[in-house]
C-alpha cells in the first residue's frame, strides 16, 4: 500500500518540479563614487547606494591611476594589485561628515577616507596605510551581496589626487613618524603626565585604536608633538587642542 501511494505521488512532484521556478537572486544597484577632498597621504570619497541600497555595506578598490592606465583597466576580480576595503559595519573615527554607518539604505551616502583607515572599525583591510603623496588613483566601488541579493556591479572609476606638500608646509602625518622613527626630533615625549620612550611610543603608534578613544587620541597627540618638536609652529587652535588631549589624558597610561 504504502509503495502505491509513494507511486501515484511521483507524477504530481514531477509536475511540481518542473513548473516550479528556479530561486533568482536579486541584483543590488550599483552605487556611485564622488571625490570629497584630497590630504597628502589620504583621499576622502563620498559613495551614494543606489535604489536598492546597500543594506550590507560597500567595498571600494582603488589603483595608482598609472597601474589602472598601464592596464587599460582594472584587472580581473581578485587580482593582488587591486587595493581594496569592506565597509559594513560603524565607523569611529572619520564621522565629521555625519557618516554613521556604512550599511547604506536606498540613496543614503557615506564618506571614508581611503589612506586613513588604520584606526577605522566597521572594516576589513589589508590597505590601512597611507597613500603616496602627490599621486593620482583611480577609485571605483560596488555594493556587497548577502544570501538574497547579489553584489552590484563595480561603478564608473573616479580621479582623484592626493595633495603635495607646500614648502611652508613642515607638519607630517603620524603614518610617516611610524615609518621614519630615524626622522624623529626626540627619544620621548609626555602623553599627559607619563612620559613614553620612543620605543614605547611606536609600539603605540603600531596598535590599530579599534575603537578605543585614549589609542586614537594619542596616535593624533604623538604626531602633533612630533611636528612641534621638529620645528612646526602650531596655530593657537591646535596648541589649544594639544593642551586640552593632555589633560583628558592626565595620568593614563597608553597600552600597549
Amino acid at each position: 500500500m504504502k509503495n502505491r501511494i509513494a507511486q501515484s505521488a511521483l507524477p504530481i512532484l514531477c509536475v511540481f518540479a518542473l513548473h516550479t521556478p528556479a530561486f533568482s537572486a536579486e541584483v543590488y544597484d550599483t552605487p556611485t563614487v564622488e571625490h570629497v577632498r584630497s590630504g597628502r597621504t589620504s583621499i576622502t570619497m563620498k559613495i551614494v547606494a543606489g535604489t536598492s541600497g546597500a543594506v550590507r555595506g560597500f567595498t571600494l578598490e582603488w589603483l595608482p591611476a598609472s597601474t589602472y592606465d598601464q592596464l587599460g583597466g582594472f584587472p580581473a576580480d581578485g587580482d593582488p594589485r587591486i587595493l581594496k576595503s569592506n565597509f559594513y559595519g560603524t565607523p569611529t573615527l572619520n564621522t565629521e561628515d555625519g557618516t554613521n554607518t556604512y550599511r547604506l539604505d536606498s540613496v543614503d551616502d557615506a564618506n571614508v577616507q581611503i589612506g586613513d583607515l588604520f584606526d577605522e572599525t566597521g572594516l576589513a583591510t589589508a590597505q590601512n596605510g597611507e597613500l603616496l603623496e602627490g599621486t593620482e588613483y583611480v577609485v571605483r566601488v560596488r555594493a556587497n551581496g548577502d544570501a538574497m541579493s547579489t553584489a552590484s556591479a563595480p561603478s564608473a572609476v573616479v580621479r582623484a589626487s592626493t595633495a603635495v606638500r607646500s614648502s611652508q608646509d613642515c607638519t607630517y602625518t603620524q603614518g610617516y613618524w611610524k615609518n621614519h622613527t630615524s626622522a624623529w626630533p626626540v627619544g620621548s615625549l609626555k602623553l599627559g603626565t607619563v612620559t613614553y620612550s620612543a620605543a614605547q611610543l611606536l609600539s603605540i603608534f603600531n596598535q590599530p585604536a579599534q575603537g578605543n578613544g585614549l589609542t586614537s587620541m594619542a596616535h593624533q597627540l604623538i604626531a602633533a608633538k612630533l611636528n612641534v618638536a621638529q620645528g612646526a609652529t602650531p596655530p593657537a587652535a591646535v596648541s589649544t587642542a594639544i593642551a586640552q588631549a593632555d589633560a583628558l589624558i592626565g595620568g593614563l597610561v597608553v597600552k600597549p
